[in-house]
């Protein structure tokens, strides 16, 4: 069972998260706040697995609630507001549904909330630090992806495309680059360009300005100087 808190300063629309999750009966609410400062006394003296937390809320806000807990459970932003929708997804939330949420959508949340909860209890946190794959939401599934498959990573704003060198199709998500960039593996992973990450291992050519994968040409920038000498340093050229 997904031990839940529901954040919001709005009554009436913690009375409306309390109803939709009597459509979801793997989560069981745990306590029910209106401030962060309520959140905050709550998470110390329960256990809590997954937060539905508003963010434009008096005082201190969602996204500072988040970026406070050293170690986070699982959070839904639900907020009236898209435009923290980046920074959000880049602290690592499970979702962000944008107020009012349809039924239907905010199941979907809760279904990211119990794969995650469920491979969370099979992969100690311990043992993920050092698996050679990482786990990625793409259509509402959680999908694993091999590091050693993948051959580089686009970044558009707030989703990201991985192109696996094996398939002609990325794989889409609603994430942004940076969130992508802190799981990768620094040993074969590098930022070439603020839209671009790249695996060594597939590195063919190198000039200036561009660097050729196996499957693609991408543009090489100046910015990232260091990490590119650092990658040349590592490569076989």
């Amino acid at each position: 069972m997904i031990r839940c808190l529901i954040i919001d300063d709005e009554p009436l629309a913690v009375d409306l998260i309390e109803d939709n999750l009597k459509y979801a009966n793997y989560i069981q609410i745990v306590g029910k706040c209106h401030t962060v400062s309520e959140g905050l006394a709550c998470i110390q003296s329960e256990r809590i697995d997954l937060i539905f937390c508003d963010i434009g809320m008096p005082g201190l806000n969602g996204i500072q609630l988040v970026k406070s807990l050293k170690n986070k459970p699982m959070i839904i932003f639900i907020t009236a507001f898209e435009k923290f929708a980046v920074e959000g997804f880049e602290l690592g939330v499970v979702d962000y549904l944008v107020k009012p949420v349809p039924l239907d959508r905010f199941l979907v949340a809760c279904h990211k909330a119990q794969k995650l909860f469920e491979l969370n209890k099979v992969i100690p946190v311990q043992q993920k630090v050092k698996n050679e794959h990482f786990f990625l939401y793409a259509n509402y599934d959680l999908i694993k992806i091999k590091f050693i498959d993948i051959e580089y990573i686009e970044g558009l704003k707030d989703y990201v495309k991985i192109n696996l060198v094996d398939q002609s199709k990325p794989i889409i998500s609603r994430s942004t680059i940076k969130a992508i960039e802190a799981q990768l593996p620094t040993e074969i992973f590098f930022r070439v360009h603020k839209s671009y990450i790249i695996n060594v291992e597939f590195v063919t050519q190198i000039r200036r300005g561009k660097i050729k994968t196996i499957n693609a040409e991408l543009p090489l920038s100046d910015n990232y100087r260091n990490e590119i000498n650092k990658m040349i340093g590592k490569a076989i050229v």
